[in-house]
């Protein structure tokens, strides 16, 4: 009997490290119109040639290095059965995984399992036409370059340095500044800013500052400027995507795309953006630019993503429901009247299936995105969120039976609980965080997007967070036929809470402290409501048998201690008041508990388990007829890892 196709297909594709790396299907892809497939097509093209600009971004040696290794890892004629080169090989993956030298989650520098006398050796061993030297440079210029970067730990140890109390900017790995110290950096922004001007530009957000002849100033990313040749590559797709664009909304959301992108001006990619959170009505959308900005130590600059998707009308269903009650969420939402929105404009949210993962979404990548991210623009003209469905159906899929849960969970009632509501109630927060979440609160007139500075990125992702806590346990959810049952939240709550707790702390090495904005935000809201409900015992860390487990013993109270903190988060935002929220990150966010952290690592260290994951893309190949007319677009789903990295290296090398 043949087995169902789903059995067959292969989620997991290997795991290194610590990382594990997955396929995702795109379901609902081959049922596409012809002009959508095509579409579909041209924009994964436009993603892909963006990618050596995250590389350079997230250090200016990056590139050189990538493909220094990736010629050892293809020519290399010697024994490649050693621990040495299977340690090269091994550093390779990772630096294709994170774009570069750095964790791309702790953001620490990589210790190469390799030698630099081994690779001097490896190296003296390849044609001399395979080592990738920079021009009027020799092999020996480049090592004495390089070596340093690689082995040396006190050298560029730290892609983004968030430590309180040091020049963020100076100690930071990653290329967004040359030259410049933090607070030079600070004040060329600030005299950029209008006092009172109601729809500022994300000052800085595509550029890069330096130093020239005792002058700051910019390196502007745009076609004729840094990054112009991978920009005129995308430039091209998007152009071939206009053509083919499911109507006018969708056409002018590309023309003004490929303007900023000639120009590099902040006004037309706020023109942009209002465009493309209008286009509502297009089936196939993306993401192409400079969007997030987790990787510059002062949350301004910008790394380069891309995602193409389809709508899962389906299950859109389900974030349409929460997008038209936007306007209850926000009237009952805990936090004081006044920095709430009277008026909740444009908010639409969607389920989508992701198509191709580019940049800062791969092979890493987000499973809900917000956008855009402008705060005068999400205050009047609303803002677009996305649930991306084909990747959590990966990630649930490939988790199946790992033995986390029985490890981690405390008993069996909650594991019941994960069992039975964790998938949707999982995803439902990453509904409410993305659609309703960042779109909630307002600031107060006057109050600058970036007053909050370093700690602007975890607040937001913990009033995010907050907000969806909060509304998963509210019986509008039951009403709205969103969760199933009054009892389902608790999963949630029991899951985010072992998480910001606990289980986070695989991801963090022996003697460090957090540093991404992500797991500080979630550490911060576990951490305060353990210490708020300390009296009542609302939540414990307790043991047995020797090992440390989360109990909840009041779920209702704890929801009354999530909308407290959200009420004070969405003060700290409204008010750009950055001393409060300094306090609250270094109080609950940043710092270890090291005896909990090392039972943590050893418990899940033996269950062999990967606690990153990211995946590789499928591969769509257009079939044309005599004519050289696309007829048909093919997806397969059997490229490997290496595979794929070296194919897009050797295909959208730009930079």
């Amino acid at each position: 009997m043949k087995q169902p196709e789903e059995t067959l297909f292969d989620y997991t594709v290997e795991q290194f490290a610590d990382l594990q790396i997955l396929r995702y299907r795109v379901p609902g892809f081959e049922t596409l119109s012809l002009p959508r497939k095509k579409l579909v097509y041209y924009l994964t093209q436009a993603a892909l040639e963006g990618r050596d600009i995250l590389f350079d971004q997230n250090g200016k040696y990056n590139l050189q290095i990538r493909r220094l290794l990736e010629s050892i890892y293809t020519h290399y004629q010697g024994n490649r059965s050693t621990d040495a080169f299977h340690a090269l090989e091994i550093y390779l993956k990772r630096v294709w995984f994170s774009n570069g030298i750095h964790h791309h989650y702790s953001c620490d520098k990589f210790v190469p399992g390799f030698t630099a006398e081994y690779l001097s050796e490896v190296l003296q061993s390849l044609p001399a036409s395979c080592i990738p030297v920079e021009k009027g440079e020799t092999v020996k210029k480049m090592c004495q370059k390089l070596f340093p970067v690689i082995f040396n730990p006190s050298v560029m140890p730290k892609r983004v340095n968030q430590t309180d109390g040091e020049d963020l900017v100076l100690t930071s790995a990653a290329n967004y500044y040359e030259g410049v110290t933090q607070q030079e950096a600070e004040d060329f922004y600030a005299t950029l800013k209008t006092p009172g001007d109601s729809q500022p530009v994300m000052y800085g957000m595509n550029s890069r500052l330096i130093k020239e002849n005792g002058q700051v100033k910019e390196q502007v990313w745009k076609i004729g400027g840094m990054y112009s040749t991978a920009l005129e590559r995308i430039v091209w797709w998007l152009q071939k995507a206009e053509q083919v664009a499911e109507n006018d909304a969708q056409r002018k959301v590309i023309r003004l795309l490929t303007d900023f992108y000639h120009t590099g001006d902040l006004k037309t990619f706020d023109a942009y953006s209002i465009a493309w959170l209008k286009d509502t009505d297009s089936i196939v959308d993306f993401v192409n630019g400079f969007i997030e900005s987790y990787g510059d130590p002062l949350g301004m600059k910008a790394s380069w993503e891309s995602i193409v998707n389809f709508k899962d009308m389906e299950a859109t269903r389900r974030t349409e429901l929460i997008s038209t009650n936007a306007q209850w969420f926000e009237d009952h939402s805990p936090v004081a009247p006044q920095f709430k929105k009277k008026r909740v404009k444009g908010v639409s949210a969607k389920v989508i299936t992701a198509a191709i993962l580019a940049g800062d979404l791969y092979p890493s990548t987000a499973i809900g995105i917000n956008l855009p991210n402008s705060n005068w623009i999400r205050s009047v003209h609303g803002s677009k969120s996305v649930t991306i469905g084909n990747l959590t159906d990966a990630y649930n899929k490939a988790a199946r039976g790992n033995g986390f849960r029985e490890e981690f969970v405390y008993s069996g009632k909650e594991k019941t609980l994960l069992d039975k509501y964790a998938d949707i109630t999982d995803d439902l927060h990453t509904d409410l965080h993305e659609c309703l979440g960042h779109g909630s609160g307002q600031l107060l007139p006057g109050i600058d997007p970036d007053a909050l500075k370093a700690y602007g990125s975890t607040i937001e992702e913990a009033r995010a967070d907050l907000f969806g806590l909060y509304y998963l346990a509210d019986s509008k959810m039951v009403t709205l036929g969103l969760m199933p049952d009054s009892e389902a939240y608790k999963a949630e709550y029991y899951s985010y809470m072992m998480n910001g707790l606990m289980t986070q702390l695989v991801r963090i090495e022996p003697g460090c402290n957090i540093e991404e904005a992500h797991m500080r935000n979630r550490q911060l809201i576990a951490r305060w409501t353990l210490e708020q409900g300390h009296d009542e015992k609302v939540v414990e860390l307790v043991k047995r048998d020797g090992k440390t487990y989360v109990r909840i013993n009041d779920y209702a109270k704890l929801r009354g201690l999530f909308g407290k903190l959200l009420a004070e988060i969405q003060r700290i935002k409204s008010e750009g008041d950055y001393e409060s929220a300094r306090k609250l990150v270094e109080s609950y966010a940043v710092k270890v508990n090291r005896e909990l952290h090392t039972e943590v690592l050893n418990r899940y260290r033996a269950l062999h388990l990967a606690p990153y994951k990211g995946f590789v893309n499928p591969v769509y190949t257009p079939e044309t007829d005599e004519s050289g007319n696309i007829t048909d677009i093919k997806i397969s789903y059997t490229e490997g890892y290496a595979e794929q990295m070296l194919r897009y290296s050797h295909e959208y090398s730009n930079l």
